[in-house]
């Protein structure tokens, strides 16, 4: 009885393996991975005319495998269209443009910093190869013929590649607030194919630059620039400061691919923001005898993630007539720098009188790139402004008139504008 048992278990296990051998036969299917590939037609003229430029590939795979795809010359030298691909079961269809990965000829005279990504093959005879390798390490190949002809081989060369400043300060206070990229093109390809792009160190990152509007055109032959703010001037916060790679591609209308790559880093860099606190305004009094001053007092925030660049004259100053205004005691307007200025309804030019954000004393000075010392609000930080004007000017149809506050960036935008009005008689002596 039990032998009778025994016999039928090991009957049953014996079933069962067959079964299952057969099932896997079903769902691996025996033979080498690659069941077919084709290359057709067997002769391209890779040169973006239109004509015979194209060749398509097929192949198929039984299971899933390793698949490449290279191409050998007559010396025996291999080049890759696809190398070590993971490819599930099934048929696959691709077009072929010529373009294979990245080779040097002996002959090359490329600038040291140009690095080729793609690069068509040279004219003469091919054997193409599309080999498979599957997961149990069965491997066979498949392999033709293919003539090239009339390839455009002309590479698009950078043969400049600048960067400057080499550091730059993206927070819109007026110094080395741009990178100016300039790359020598030295090939026309399509429009929109030469590309920058600013990559973090990590790689985790890769913002796109754009190219300034210059005579020469996108895609021409000639000198290219591309203009970098880091986002600010479209009201974005910049990428952190860091060291950060600037690579650019350029691509033909074949498909080659050159790009050349170098650094530039960030320092100072944030959205500037502040505002007079509370929009208040202290002032002195709203009748003012002649010849005396109208003083006034406020607070500036700076907010933001930026220092912001402040000059003279120092809070505190008095102006000693109306006629005395910023320009006429040496403190001119300086793009990208923070004021505090006050406005009346007579007034001639805009904000005529002007202070710093604070006194010297508690701003922080930092030398810009030649030596020169410039002077910042800090982010967080907080000042109060004060100063006078002595009002020794009467115009009768405007008697009283309004004064007010503004909180200037300079040649970018009032950023507080008419702020805490006070309607102001001058009285006569």
């Amino acid at each position: 009885m039990r032998r009778s048992i025994l016999v039928t278990i090991v009957v049953a296990a014996v079933v069962v393996a067959v079964g299952l051998a057969v099932a896997w036969q079903v769902i691996q299917p025996g033979g080498p991975p690659l069941t077919e590939a084709t290359l057709a037609p067997a002769a391209i003229s890779p040169n973006a005319d239109g004509l015979s430029d194209v060749s398509a590939i097929h192949y198929a795979l039984r299971r899933p495998a390793t698949v490449s795809i290279y191409f050998v010359d007559s010396s025996g030298n291999r080049y890759y269209f696809r190398k070590d691909k993971p490819r599930a079961a099934g048929p696959f269809d691709i077009n072929f443009s010529g373009v294979v990965d990245a080779y040097t000829l002996p002959g090359d005279k490329l600038p040291t910093t140009n690095t080729v990504l793609a690069r068509v093959l040279q004219n003469g005879q091919y054997t193409w190869v599309i080999e498979a390798t599957d997961g149990r390490g069965q491997h066979n190949q498949i392999s033709g013929s293919l003539t090239i002809t009339d390839a455009d081989t002309a590479l698009p060369v950078l043969d400049k590649f600048t960067i400057s400043p080499p550091v730059f300060t993206p927070n819109q206070d007026g110094i080395d607030d741009h990178a100016i990229i300039n790359i020598g093109l030295t090939k026309d390809i399509p429009p929109d194919s030469l590309q920058v792009f600013l990559i973090s160190a990590d790689g985790s990152q890769k913002l796109p630059i754009a190219e300034a509007v210059t005579p020469i055109q996108p895609g021409q032959r000639g000198l290219h620039e591309f203009d970098y703010d880091g986002g600010i001037n479209l009201g974005l916060q910049p990428p952190p400061n860091g060291t950060y790679t600037v690579q650019a591609v350029a691509q033909d209308r074949v498909g080659q691919q050159v790009s050349v790559q170098g650094q530039v880093s960030i320092a100072m860099g944030g959205l500037p923001q502040a505002d007079i606190v509370l929009g208040k305004v202290t002032w002195s009094s709203n009748q003012v005898l002649f010849g005396q001053p109208l003083t006034f007092t406020l607070v500036v925030e700076n907010y933001g993630s930026a220092p912001l660049r402040t000059s003279g004259p120092d809070s505190g100053f008095a102006y000693t007539s109306t006629a005395q205004i910023a320009n006429t005691i040496g403190q001119y307007t300086q793009s990208g720098a923070w004021r505090v200025g006050i406005h009346c309804d007579t007034c001639q030019t805009d904000y005529p009188w002007r202070w710093a954000l604070g006194k010297t004393s508690q701003l922080t000075m930092i030398r810009d790139a030649n030596g020169n010392p410039q002077y910042y609000l800090m982010p967080g930080q907080k000042v109060e402004v004060t100063g006078s004007i002595v009002l020794d000017k009467i115009i009768a149809s405007r008697n009283p008139q309004f004064f007010w506050a503004g909180l200037i960036h300079e040649d970018v935008k009032v950023v507080n504008d008419r702020v805490d009005p006070l309607l102001v008689t001058i009285v006569p002596k």
